[in-house]
This record gives C-alpha cells, structure tokens and sequence, in this order.
C-alpha cells in the first residue's frame, strides 16, 4: 500500500512538475506566459510605484543586499504586528501581546521559511497576525528563496556576464507569476476539501455526554496554502497538517503534499532549460528522487518493523503511536518522506513517537541539507553546490580540471562551494553541543537519555535546514528561542550567500566546447556519484552525534 501511494504520488508529480518547469523559465525569461495579460499590467505598476528599473540588472553583492534588505524589512514588520497584538483588530479571542523572545524566534522563523513554532498558534495568535504576519511573510519567504534560486540558475547558464538578474524583478515575478497563482488554485482545492476560511469566533461545543471542546476555525484554507506552496510550513493550529481541521481527508492530505513538492520538483527542469540542455536537469532531479526513495524505504521499514516492547505483550503491527487514524504508517510515511525532504516540515503525525531509525531518517533527510527538493528556490540551488563538488571530486579522481556545464571550476569555485557546504553542519553541531552542556538547553527536555540528546538534535538540524518540524518534546526557553533562531539565519543566509557568490563567478567564466574528454554531467554515472557525495558528506559530518542519540536509542530498545 505505502509503495503505491508513492508511486502515484510521484507520477502525479512528475505530471504537474514538468509543465511547470517550462512555465517558470519563460517567465524569469520575461517571456509571454498564460498569464502576461492578466499580471504584466500589474507587474508594470509596481515597478513604476516602486522605482525599479526593470532592465537594470545586478551583480551577485548587489542581489544578495536587496534580499538581505528585504528581510530586516519583514523581520521587523512581523515582530511589531506581533508586540502589537493586543492593541490591534481581527482578534476576537482577545489574545495578549507575544513575548520578546517569541516574537523575535517567530519573526526570524518565517522570514526563513523555516516556520518553527514555540506557541499554539489558536491559543496565541490573532486572525491579523495569522494573516497580515505569518501569512504574508509566507509569501515573502518563499518570493526570496525562489529568486535566489533562479539567479543562481542563471549564474550557472550564463557566460562572460557580470550579472545575475535583478532582485525586484525576480522577486515581483516569484510573487504574482507563481506563488500567488498557485496558492489560488490550492487554497480553493483545500476550502473544497473541509478546510474552514472564515473570520468567525472559535466555537465552545458541548457533546451528549457534556465533554466541552474549543473548536477552531479563521483564515485556515489560505494560510494552509501559502504555507505549503511557499516552502514554509507552519501551521494555524498547534497539531498542523494532523488537525482535522488543516487535513480532513486522503484526497487533502495528497494535495497538501502536492503543494509541498511541486515548485522544488519544477525547478530542475528549469535548470535544464535555462542552461539548454534537459538532461541536465533530469540528472538533478533523478538524483532528488532517488534519494527520498532512500528515506522513504528506510522510515518505512523502521515504523512497519513497530515496537518490541508492543509485540512483548501479544500485540503484533507497525508503529501507530501518535499516528493519525484516518491516514495509517502508509501515509505517514509517504508525509515524512516529503517534509522532511523540503523546507516545510508540515506533519500529518507526531515525529516525536517515531521509532528511533524512522527519526533518524527525519533527521537525515535535513542533514545532507536542502537538497532532496528543499525549499523553495533553496534546493536546486543546494543540489547545484552538491554537484560543483561532485565534478570537483571526479576531477581529482581522474587528474583533470573538473568542469560543470562546460564551465572550468577553480580554486575561488570549489572554496564557495565548501564553505556553503560545511558552515550548514557547523551550525547544527554547535547548537546541539551547546544545548547538550549547558543548563539552559537540559532545563525544558522532555526526555532524558539518547531521546533527550536527539530532541537537542532535531531542534537545531531542523532550524538550520529552514524545515521546522520537530520533536514535540523540547520546550520553549531564552537560550532555544535565541539559539534556533541564530541557526535558522545562518542555515539560510550563511548557505544562500556563497551560492550566489558562486553563481556570479560562474557567470563570468567562458563555456568550453565538450570534448571525448569531457566528464559527463547528464548520465547515470553523474547521478550516481552525486548521490554518493550527498550521502557520504552527510554520514561523515552526522554521523557521531546521531549514534548518541537515534542509533543509542535504538539498540537500547531492541536490547530490552
């Protein structure tokens, strides 16, 4: 059964994401699309409004300044809506203002994408802070990591350019050519499909036997859209996409996870076409395939395999705990698979109740970084670093100057690419080192022992890869608030910036003709080596820290 859901979900996918990639290159190409009636009125208005002169290209420092610019623009904007909370309308619950900390995590969390949530947002957040905050920086997010994607595909496509687009264009254009498009058809999908979208008060219901439940309702279905759609993934509700109200069904549940994958699974075929040669984004994409297929295969055993101390007591099956009935270990392992493989990190069940291997492969997933379709914008431009250094290993092997895309990589090349690569573990190791030491990173654990240390983990391998699933066990405190939201920065800018940099000296380099030569970068080989130096790069680095946690668990529990 999992292996079908797969399998359709993948086709359907496929389906959907090819199309896409074609529409995406045409409109950062400023190419007629479908939709150049509706928005290129709009488009034009903004850029007169705004001052921005369309033609005006940028270099790769110019690029990253304007994105840094606008994300201490949201960041503050965010952090006084919420501050502000008690002072403002659309709250009818009347809830008091955020705490500095909070604020301050929340604000930095979803500028990131990284949407990590250290509050229930029903019991916490008003409607105009779910939408006039989370939600619009949603967008944003989303807008930045899409254009730095496609500046860095250019980077890889031009030659003997200094520049790599401009900001303004990319990021108008993520906006109303993509995001907000699709988030229409999704979010129309969902309210189909049960999600409340309303502005009503929560309800106080009382059933038959006089047990009194808070029922919630708001701007769900639009919010749940631009969440997924976007690479963000935090939820309006506390139990996200495993509430009933944010995923009622099967048929909501696929497209939730639908929404979560398609621009990341599109862009590599972008990437294809932008650099005039399909097969290479084949090889990108057959590699992110290939290597969700690996984690889905392992969580899937792990959680099927169940626990033995249920069995011990004549009770036989997979692992259930914290698993929604309605969607089964199938669907949750399909969910994980998916979440934990992008920048969302929406779960439709509880990671805390894994099986010690099945949060191992969670982890996983985020350790090798954005790569496995990633974040919107942030995984083909993470799989691109992985492949400059891929030819750069090959090269070595073969005593020869690697060559990616017929473009020489250099000392100043593989030394962005490294730093990109390394600085991501660096982050995760720190935090967890230091949340391992100190009293304030023991004193709101959950659980003790190799649990315990995987919890400290999982807080700071999900901030830095901008994913924000967690295990529910670790508690909000001065030193997570301000630690997590210190490596959801690094995790994102400390990786985005050298990828840009990379894409601006790739720009500049001369395309060699292919020769007999040549290591080819659109095969089998290609792919199979790429997957390799992802895994391998992720064992070498996580390895020690996940024996001490998920793999000490582990045979801790199968020697009881």
């Amino acid at each position: 059964m999992a292996s079908i859901n797969a399998i359709v979900f993948v086709a359907v996918l496929i389906a959907f994401a090819l199309p896409l990639g074609s529409f995406l290159e045409r409109t950062f190409k400023g190419e007629r699309t479908w939709l150049t009636p509706i928005v290129a009125p709009l488009e034009a208005g903004i850029y007169k409004l705004c001052a921005v002169d369309a033609s005006a290209e940028m270099d790769w420092a110019t690029y990253t300044r304007c994105a840094l610019a606008i994300t201490v623009w949201g960041v503050a904007v965010l952090y006084a809506i919420l501050r502000l909370q008690a002072l403002l309308p659309l709250n009818p619950q009347h809830f008091p203002a955020v705490s500095p900390e909070i604020a301050w995590n929340t604000a930095i969390s979803f500028i990131t994408t990284t949407n990590w949530q250290f509050y229930s947002g029903e019991n916490t957040l008003g409607y105009l802070a779910q939408m006039a905050g989370l939600a619009w920086l949603n967008f944003v997010a989303g807008a930045i990591g899409l254009a730095a994607g496609i500046a860095v595909i250019r980077g890889f496509a031009r030659e003997r350019s200094s520049t790599i687009g401009n900001f303004w264009v990319d990021y108008t254009r993520s906006l109303f050519y993509v995001l907000l498009p699709l988030c229409i058809v999704f979010g129309l999908a969902f309210v189909a499909s049960g999600i409340p979208q309303n502005f009503a008060p929560y309800i106080n219901a009382v059933n038959a036997e006089g047990f009194s439940q808070m029922i919630t309702g708001g701007p769900m279905a639009s919010q749940e859209a631009i969440s997924l759609v976007g690479g963000n993934g935090g939820g309006f509700v506390a139990a996200n996409t495993a509430s009933p109200n944010l995923n009622p069904n099967g048929i909501c549940n696929f497209l939730e996870l639908l929404a979560i994958w398609i621009v990341p699974a599109a862009l590599p075929f972008t990437f294809g076409r932008m650099v005039k040669n399909e097969r290479q984004g084949f090889a990108i994409f057959a590699s992110m395939i290939v290597l969700a297929a690996i984690g889905f295969g392992a969580a899937q055993w792990a959680e099927q395999t169940g626990n033995p101390a249920i069995h011990a007591l004549g009770v036989a099956g997979s692992n259930m705990e914290g698993k929604e009935v309605r969607f089964g270990t199938a669907n949750a392992g399909l969910s994980l698979t998916v979440a934990t493989n992008s920048g969302t990190g929406a779960s439709n069940f509880t990671y805390d109740s894994l099986m010690p291997l099945g949060g191992m492969v969670a982890m996983a997933n985020m350790q090798v970084g954005e790569v496995i379709f990633g974040g919107v914008g942030s995984g083909i431009y993470g799989m691109l670093m992985f492949a400059v250094i891929t030819v750069f290993i090959a090269g070595l092997m073969v005593g020869r100057t690697p060559e990616y895309l017929g473009k020489k990589i250099e000392r100043r090349e593989i030394t962005l690419a490294l730093f990109a690569a390394l600085v991501f573990p660096a982050i995760i190791l720190l935090g967890a080192a230091f949340g391992a030491v100190t009293g304030a990173g023991l004193a709101t654990l959950g659980n003790t022992g190799p649990h315990g240390f995987s919890e400290i983990l999982y807080a700071f391998t999900s901030s830095a890869a901008n994913n924000g699933s967690a295990f529910a066990g670790l508690g909000p405190n001065v030193f997570y608030d301000i630690g997590t939201g210190l490596a959801m920065l690094g995790g994102r800018y400390l990786v985005m910036i050298p990828t840009l940099a990379l894409a601006g000296a790739l720009a500049q380099r001369p395309t060699n003709m292919l020769g007999a030569g040549t290591f080819r970068t659109d095969n089998a080989i290609f792919v199979a080596l790429l997957i390799g130096v992802v895994i391998v790069f992720g064992a070498l680095t996580f390895m020690p820290a996940d024996a001490l946690g998920p793999l000490a668990e582990h045979f801790e529990l199968f020697a009881r």
